[in-house]
């Protein structure tokens, strides 16, 4: 998958509601190729995304928590139904 297209449907998703795998609750605001997260001030790259689309589809953010910022929002995020739809 193409991280352009990811990306073009997170940005579509913006300010939607989202949960990470422990089911807490966040949306996100998107300012260029940054993804700022409700639950935190980490302002995470697309380039993270990037990265862990690589590894998609996966059991949970533990398995890129060392490859990129953010893993449990990062995980969140291309894990949801609207976002992979069924391409992973």
């Amino acid at each position: 998958m193409n991280i352009d297209t990811v990306w073009a449907r997170i940005r579509k998703l913006e300010g939607h509601d989202f949960e990470t795998k422990r089911g807490l609750p966040f949306r996100y605001e998107i300012s260029g190729d940054i993804f700022l997260p409700s639950r935190t001030k980490y302002k995470i790259a697309k380039t993270n995304f990037e990265k862990a689309l690589e590894h998609t589809p996966m059991d949970g953010p533990g398995q890129i928590s060392n490859l990129v910022r953010g893993s449990a929002y990062v995980w969140a995020v291309l894990h949801d139904a609207r976002i992979r739809r069924s391409d992973w």
